[in-house]
C-alpha cells in the first residue's frame, strides 16, 4: 500500500488556495445560518445603514457564487493527484477511492444531521465517484463536457420535470414553518428539534443543491481533473504569467456585466429580463465562475512575482485543515444562533456577521498554524486518511521535525 503524500511534496500554493476558498465559503455561509433561505429575503430589508447595505453589495459583487468554483476546482486536482500518484493496480485504486469518498459522504451527512443543513462535502463525495471513470479519458472530452455543464441554461426546468416524473415536492418539507416558527425553534428548540429541522432544510433546497451548485460542481471537478492530470501544478509560474491578458480581459467584461446584472435588470426589472431570465442568468453565474479563477490567477501572480509571498503563505495553515476548519465554522454557527448557545438567531446585521467570519477565520488561522507545528495532519484530516488507507498513520511530528521547523 502506498504511504500518503509527504510533507516534502505538498504544493503550498494549493493550501494557500485551499485557505482562501475557506474564508469565502464561510463569509457566506454566515450570513445563510444567521437567517435562511426561507426568511432571509424579508430579514434582509431592515438593514438599511450604509454599512450595512456596502457589505451587502460587497458580497453581491466579490462573495457570492465565487469561492465554490475556488473549492470544486481544488477538489478535482487534488482527485487527479491522488489518483495519479498512486502506484497501486487499477482495482485497488478503484477500491481506495470508492472508500476514500464514502467517508467524506459519511462526513457530509453527519454535517448536515448535527451541524448545519447546508454542506456541499457529501455533494462533492458523490460526484468524486461519478468523475472516477473520467480521469483517464482524453483532454479533449475533460475540457469539452467541462465547458457543456457549465454553459447549459435550463438546468431548473429540467430538475423541476425530473422532480414532477418522481412525484417529489420539495416545498412541502416546510410547508408547515414560517421564518417566525423558524426562528423560534433555532432560539428556543431543542437540539433533537434542530435536527429534524436541518432535514427538512436540506430536502427543500435540494432543487438548489442538484439545480445550481451540482452543476458547477461538476464543471469545476472535470477542470480540476483535467489540470491534474496534466499537472499543471507543477509549472504554474510561467502558466499564470501567459494567461495574463485573457484574465484581466475576462475581469472587466464579466465584472462590467455583473454591475448590469445585479444593479440595472433586476433592479428596474426589465421585460428584457422577464422574457431571457435563464440566459441572464447563466451569463451571471459563467461571470462569477471566471471571478472565481481570477482570484486564484491574482493570488498566484502575487505568489510567484512579489513579495506577498510571505503573507499569503499564511493562508496554507487553515488551508491544509480545510476539512477540520470547514466544519468547525458551522459548528461556530451553531453555537451562536442556535439554543445550544447564544441563540442570536437573526439578531447580526450583514456587517457584524462579516466581522464574526473575519474574526473566526482568524482564529482557525492561529490554531491552525499551532496545530500543524506539532501534529501531521488536521484532526479531521487524519481520521480520514487513518480510514482510506486502512491504518493508523503517526499524527504527532516526531520531535527532530518540530525541532527542525522551528529552527
Amino acid at each position: 500500500m502506498k504511504r500518503p503524500t509527504s510533507e516534502a511534496k505538498r504544493i503550498i500554493l494549493l493550501d494557500v488556495y485551499r485557505g482562501f476558498a475557506i474564508f469565502g465559503i464561510f463569509v457566506v455561509n454566515i450570513g445563510i445560518m444567521n437567517s435562511t433561505f426561507l426568511n432571509q429575503d424579508v430579514f434582509a430589508l431592515q438593514w438599511t445603514s450604509a454599512l450595512d447595505q456596502g457589505i451587502a453589495t460587497l458580497l453581491q459583487l466579490f462573495f457570492y457564487t465565487k469561492f465554490f468554483p475556488i473549492f470544486s476546482l481544488l477538489f478535482g486536482i487534488g482527485i487527479a493527484m491522488q489518483l495519479l500518484k498512486r502506484s497501486d493496480s487499477t482495482a485497488k485504486k478503484t477500491s481506495f477511492f470508492y472508500r476514500r469518498m464514502g467517508i467524506l459522504w459519511g462526513f457530509g451527512l453527519s454535517h448536515i444531521l448535527f451541524l448545519w443543513s447546508g454542506d456541499v462535502i457529501h455533494l462533492y463525495a458523490i460526484i468524486g465517484l461519478v468523475m472516477l471513470p473520467l480521469v483517464h479519458r482524453s483532454n479533449g472530452l475533460l475540457l469539452l463536457t467541462s465547458v457543456l455543464l457549465l454553459l447549459f441554461p435550463y438546468y431548473d426546468p429540467l430538475f423541476a420535470n425530473l422532480f414532477d416524473l418522481l412525484d417529489y415536492h420539495p416545498e412541502h418539507y416546510l410547508k408547515e414553518h414560517t421564518g417566525a416558527s423558524v426562528r423560534t425553534l433555532i432560539r428556543n428548540g431543542n437540539y433533537t428539534a434542530g435536527m429534524r429541522l436541518r432535514v427538512l432544510e436540506y430536502f427543500s433546497n435540494l432543487p438548489m443543491l442538484l439545480g445550481f451548485l451540482g452543476p458547477i460542481a461538476l464543471s469545476m471537478f472535470l477542470l480540476g481533473i483535467y489540470l491534474g492530470k496534466n499537472q499543471l501544478q507543477y509549472r504554474l509560474k510561467p502558466w499564470l504569467k501567459q494567461i495574463s491578458i485573457p484574465m484581466l480581459i475576462g475581469l472587466v467584461s464579466t465584472s462590467a456585466y455583473r454591475y448590469y446584472f445585479l444593479f440595472h435588470l433586476l433592479g428596474h426589472k426589465l421585460d428584457l429580463y422577464r422574457l431571457y431570465r435563464e440566459y441572464f442568468v447563466k451569463l451571471m453565474v459563467l461571470s462569477d465562475v471566471f471571478t472565481g479563477l481570477f482570484y486564484l490567477w491574482i493570488i498566484g501572480m502575487l505568489w510567484y512575482y512579489t513579495p506577498l509571498k510571505k503573507v499569503l503563505s499564511i493562508l496554507q495553515f487553515p488551508g491544509r485543515m480545510a476539512l477540520t476548519n470547514y466544519l468547525a465554522q458551522s459548528l461556530v454557527g451553531l453555537i451562536l444562533f442556535s439554543s445550544i448557545g447564544f441563540s442570536r438567531y437573526e439578531t447580526f446585521a450583514p456587517s457584524e456577521t462579516f466581522a464574526i467570519a473575519c474574526a473566526v477565520f482568524c482564529c482557525q488561522t492561529v490554531v491552525s498554524w499551532f496545530w500543524l507545528r506539532h501534529y501531521n495532519f488536521g484532526p479531521l484530516e487524519w481520521v480520514w486518511r487513518c480510514l482510506s488507507y486502512g491504518k493508523l498513520l503517526p499524527l504527532r511530528k516526531r520531535p527532530e521535525v518540530v525541532q527542525q521547523e522551528n529552527s
